[in-house]
């Protein structure tokens, strides 16, 4: 069963108590030290927009009700963690065999494949590539691998002001 690449995994648990499990998880990976194993725990949620008396009103709605997603290592110690848990019911696959999800099936919900890696560090120096700010240089501050941002400090005015770019807006000098 053991494995030494992480995949998502899906697990089935009691309508409602997915983000309890998900807490709940959340909170052994840190008591265990399992940070390296189980990677992420994600309950997925969409923007719904529900008429109600005549306005439109936007709500998160569970993407997947009863279930719960899982990056994780799979071995011994994470499928036990993950399947005691209090409110899971079990892994999806056949019998008590857990299936990871392939690419196919995560970007088909519309979920993030992994996000590229930056080309640089904080501290480096960068140029931007284009848009207003086109061959201006800064020095990379934060890095947001999620959502792809860097966020760099330009010289403005004779001050030194943050941006936020895109990983593909700006290279490494």
């Amino acid at each position: 069963m053991a494995d030494t690449e992480a995949h998502w995994y899906v697990a089935h648990t009691y309508s409602g108590y997915e983000n309890k499990v998900k807490m709940d998880i959340e909170k052994t990976i840190q008591n265990r030290n399992l940070q390296d194993q189980i990677l992420e725990v994600s309950v997925p949620m969409l923007n719904v927009t529900k008429d109600g008396d005549g306005e439109g009103k936007t709500v998160q709605q569970k993407m997947f009700p009863a279930y719960v997603l899982i990056k994780m290592i799979m071995n011994d110690d994470t499928w036990y963690v993950v399947r005691n848990t209090r409110g899971v019911t079990g892994f999806v696959g056949p019998g008590s065999k857990p299936v990871p999800l392939t690419e196919a099936d995560i970007e088909s919900m519309g979920l993030k494949v992994d996000a590229p890696n930056a080309p640089f560090s904080i501290g480096d120096s960068v140029v931007i590539k284009s848009g207003v700010w086109e061959d201006t240089e800064g020095i990379v501050r934060q890095i947001d691998h999620k959502n792809s941002t860097v966020t760099i400090n330009i010289d403005m005015f004779g001050r030194e002001t943050p941006v936020e770019m895109s990983f593909s807006d700006v290279k490494a000098i």
